[in-house]
């Protein structure tokens, strides 16, 4: 007797999770993407200018927000979502309704593992995101919550229900995560090595978050997501995701929150030009070995229980400390303050209707 095809499954989290992509092109990029995207919620923001037109390929249910949305939904608040820089994915953050965040560029494809099997990037994010870290012990097996592992001999029993995880960072084939002075003395190097790992940031250790490929718990550590004040009209640039994962994880590190690294890999399809970067990059260069030291000294109150108050704890600090170091620094903790001021405006209970009819921003199903 024949039996019936079985249905098509449901991906994880389908009406959890919205994909957050920042891009100044064509979308053509989905199309490889498809079968693991199609069924999920896009939240595309457009950066650069608001009158050029991107074309995202059908089937595919999105919103399209340029900055003309941003100023019309945040008002005076939209200067502190950045301008000609990625950093401007996280308003796709503050509009989201979904308890799940993933992040992607849109020079960013399918990688294969080891046996040429095509690597949904999307699926093990999730399983990152819904299962422990092991923030306050390292596990020698990695990862002790992946099937066909566990904590090994010597790891107390006291300590393995673990803590949430509020973010998983993904890594990349192919072109590295550089920065300008690396790419220049390695311009033909490619990043072949595929380790089977996932393994916790232990507390206390900060990391170079890069934001290409990341997904995080959105209810759990949303408000400190906020990718900094990059791009037009600062000293700085390509420091946004490295500014968020140092705020993050100093509030993670407080709040007894896990991030995980490793798996899974995308394919990095292209480098950006390492003297436009060098242009970017050039002060932060100099400044992060100002910024390092801070971000692994600062202490937050204890009355400090949420994320919104550790944000804006640690927004005093980088005032205070860093505006030492430069200026800059405090714009951009005022910066920190006005994305707070935003969040709480676009997500409180009692919202104005005008925050979320959004009628002029693009959507399609």
């Amino acid at each position: 007797m024949a039996t019936a095809p079985s249905a098509k499954l449901t991906p994880l989290l389908k009406d959890e999770l919205d994909i957050v992509i920042p891009t100044i092109r064509n979308l053509d990029f989905l199309e490889m993407w498809r079968p693991f995207f199609e069924q999920y919620h896009l939240i595309i923001v457009q950066d650069g200018d608001p009158s050029k037109k991107i074309r995202v390929p059908d089937g595919f249910d999105y919103q399209l927000y340029n900055r003309n949305d941003v100023n019309r939904i945040l008002g005076p608040k939209a200067s502190c979502i950045s301008f000609k820089d990625s950093a401007c994915r996280c308003f796709g953050y503050l509009v989201s309704k979904k308890k799940y965040i993933f992040t992607i560029d849109d020079d960013c494809f399918v990688a294969k593992d080891p046996s040429g099997k095509e690597i949904n990037a999307l699926e093990q994010h999730i399983k990152n995101l819904l299962t422990p870290s092991t923030t306050h012990f390292f596990n020698t097996l990695y990862d002790p919550y992946r099937e066909g592992a566990d904590f090994v001999r010597g790891y107390p029993f006291s300590l393995r229900e673990g803590a949430p995880t509020a973010v998983s960072h993904g890594l990349w084939l192919n072109i590295p995560d550089y920065d300008a002075p690396t790419q220049l003395v390695k311009p033909l190097e490619r990043n072949t090595r595929y380790v089977d790992a996932v393994m916790t940031v232990p507390k206390g250790t900060l990391f170079p978050m890069c934001g290409m490929n990341l997904a995080f718990d959105r209810e759990l550590i949303g408000p400190a997501m906020y990718f900094g004040l990059m791009g037009d009209g600062q000293p700085i640039g390509r420091y946004d995701d490295m500014w968020a994962g140092w705020c993050m994880k100093v509030i993670c590190d407080h709040l007894g929150l896990g991030v995980k690294t490793g798996l899974p890999y995308i394919w990095h399809s292209k480098a950006s030009n390492p003297f436009v970067n060098l242009k970017k990059e050039y002060k932060g260069i100099f400044w992060q070995e100002k910024a390092i030291p801070f971000f692994q000294s600062v202490s937050l109150p204890k009355e400090c229980s949420s994320v919104e108050k550790c944000y804006l704890a640690l927004a005093g600090e980088v005032k205070s400390k860093l505006g030492e170091v430069d200026p800059y620094f405090i714009k951009l903790a005022d910066a920190m303050v006005t994305w707070i001021e935003a969040w709480n405006m676009v997500n409180s209970p009692g919202e104005k209707p005008a925050m979320t009819s959004l009628p002029n921003a693009t959507s399609k199903k």
